[in-house]
């Protein structure tokens, strides 16, 4: 019986979270069909589906703010209907362009979880409930949707494959459809219907029984469970807490050197950031020894760690300029160093207020004329026109390709050009023809090879070869395709036995030397000539042993090519395809080749 009263608590709590927020269900509806029309049409309706996830998660939020501050239905309908004018003027907003950008994405996902952030904050605005009770309600809610969810979305893909196998063929497309309809529709729905209603304005239209029950429901779903709180208070903060000390340590031992250059460590401590603020919160919540130590301690560890992240990302400015993801770390980090003075010296009672803060720098973040976008954009065209002018490539809104810069201002211009033709605002510069493409014009354009900012830390190299490049053959006799890999021991050191006036000549591998030579020799095994490939290779790496990739697109067949020659023969090499590796101890060669061999 207790079974049956649960599934029929579950039940009635989505049929109320249905008539709690009509609006949200309807965008919410909307979506899942329209992106199950994606689905089976292969037609991008990605304008029409942020649009309906805007007007959902607005409609929570004013629901939200309803229930807390009013009791009035005339409300309730107002609210409702400037939600829908404000996702009006989102779909109209972003109609305007041809397709939804990067930028479009990343606004509206900031958009998306300042609300969501405002969903958890707006019902304990000067109410007898704290935020960090009402974050524990939320995070609570959020796993047990996401458990039952990754169930049901399991559970139907056993029952398609099982239908598939057993009974008769299936479209696979009907698990992208249990996918959406789990994923868009059932998964917030349920999410919602955890949530219970907060103190507000209508409590005093409801029947006493019905307040004691709200009252019961809410403490129960603030509640921390035991297997929490010990997965906080004895894992998580003692993890934490190992972390802290070898951040410091190595900060410490660098700060005067790779600390304020070494890229990899940014990432580490925005996370870190992030941590200590959710396990502040969530700690908040928790009254033991090991919460209130956490509590009282690590606040102020964080401000100087966040500090020391402000000015390296700020110095490394100068590296790369400014982009999106520079200024939301830096934003973050002051956000987080504020948050961490506060937290350091309010009550836990006043969390509510990092809230806020988080709502208000999300929303600076996306606003002109102060948004990250904005701000990048200009910083990058300034940057890309400042290093074209000094260099005398820019008159007249015309480029003139030079291949003869400094190594530092082709990766200025590369950086440049590669974050702009990313976002989309290639086709706003005067001196970029609107079809420019970064891969198949940046060399034609600007004399030289493109170079490409590598994440993984990883000096590399590809090159192609323009399979319409003609190949002059004439003057060579023998033509070959030969495949090199510098590891590979086992590769067959014979590659080719020819003849030429009644003599036979063979070409070989010899891997003695690291990465190896390519050998013609004679009937009597003596060397005619012998290329070095190691040279080979280092004709095409700029790298220079920084962190950077250079992107070769479409090498002509003169461009791809590697010529030696002496009094017995000549060898021309034409790379089809090739690859350099450094992220090893050993650097790791590999390369598709045309040989040409002329005996002389």
């Amino acid at each position: 019986m207790r079974f049956i009263d649960k599934i029929k608590e579950k039940l009635s709590g989505l049929v109320e979270a249905l008539s709690r927020y009509p609006l949200t269900v309807t965008f919410l509806v909307a979506a899942t069909v329209i992106n199950a029309i994606a689905i089976h049409q292969e037609v991008d309706y990605t304008s029409y589906l942020l649009t309906f996830l805007v007007g959902a998660f607005l409609g929570i939020c004013f629901q939200a703010g309803w229930e807390r501050f009013s009791d009035r239905t005339s409300i309730r309908l107002a609210a409702m209907a400037l939600c829908l004018v404000l996702t009006l003027g989102y779909f109209l907003i972003d109609r305007q362009h041809s397709s939804t950008s990067m930028e479009t994405w990343i606004r509206t996902s900031v958009a998306l979880f300042a609300l969501l952030i405002a969903y958890i904050w707006v019902p304990v605005v000067k109410s007898e409930v704290n935020f960090n009770q009402s974050f524990m309600v939320a995070f609570k809610a959020f796993f047990n949707a996401l458990l039952f969810s990754g169930v049901l979305f399991i559970g139907s893909t056993l029952i398609i494959t099982a239908i598939d196998l057993l009974l008769f063929s299936v479209s696979d497309k009907l698990y992208l459809d249990s996918l959406n309809i789990v994923g868009m529709l059932f998964a917030p729905i349920y999410f919602l219907s955890l949530i219970p209603i907060y103190p507000g304005a209508q409590d005093k239209n409801r029947p006493p029984e019905k307040l004691v029950y709200e009252r019961e429901k809410l403490e129960r779903s603030w509640q921390c469970p035991k297997f929490l709180e010990v997965l906080v208070s004895y894992i998580v903060i003692p993890l934490l807490t190992v972390y802290t000390v070898i951040l410091i340590i190595y900060i410490i031992g660098n700060i005067t050197g790779n600390f304020w250059t070494d890229n990899r460590l940014e990432p580490m401590l925005v996370s870190f950031a992030i941590a200590v603020i959710v396990i502040y919160i969530l700690a908040s919540s928790l009254e033991n020894k090991l919460a209130g130590w956490f509590r009282s301690i690590f606040p102020k560890v964080l401000v100087p760690i966040v500090l020391f992240q402000i000015v390296a990302s700020i110095l490394q400015i100068q590296e790369i300029g400014i982009t999106y993801g520079r200024y939301y770390v830096i934003l973050f980090g002051f956000f987080a160093a504020v948050s961490s003075v506060l937290m350091s010296f309010m009550p836990i009672r006043k969390n509510g207020i990092i809230a806020a803060l988080l709502i208000g720098f999300s929303l600076f973040s996306i606003l002109p004329p102060v948004d990250a976008f904005t701000i990048s954009r200009a910083n990058q065209v300034g940057r890309l026109t400042a290093a074209l002018t000094e260099n005398k490539m820019l008159e007249n809104d015309q480029i003139k390709p030079n291949g003869l810069l400094p190594e530092g201002d082709k990766k200025i211009i590369s950086d440049a050009i590669n974050y702009l033709a990313m976002m989309e605002y290639t086709k706003g510069l005067p001196y970029l023809d609107k079809d420019f493409d970064v891969y198949d014009d940046f060399y034609d354009v600007f004399g030289f090879y493109r170079y490409e900012e590598n994440p993984y830390r990883q000096d590399s190299l590809y090159l192609s070869l323009n399979q319409q490049s003609a190949i002059d053959i004439s003057d060579y006799e023998i033509f070959l395709v030969v495949n090199f890999y510098s590891q590979d021991q086992n590769q067959d050191p014979i590659i080719s036995t020819f003849e030429s006036e009644g003599k036979v000549y063979t070409l070989k591998w010899d891997k003695t030397l690291s990465p190896g030579r390519l050998i013609l020799s004679d009937e009597t095994d003596s060397e005619l000539i012998g290329i070095d490939m190691k040279a080979v290779f280092d004709r095409f790496d700029t790298t220079q042993g920084d962190n950077y990739q250079v992107s070769k697109n479409f090498l002509s067949a003169d461009q791809a090519t590697f010529t030696q020659a002496n009094d017995e023969a000549v060898i021309s090499l034409i790379a089809m395809f090739l690859g350099i590796d450094k992220s090893g101890t050993q650097p790791y060669y590999s390369g598709d080749f045309y040989v040409l061999v002329q005996i002389r």
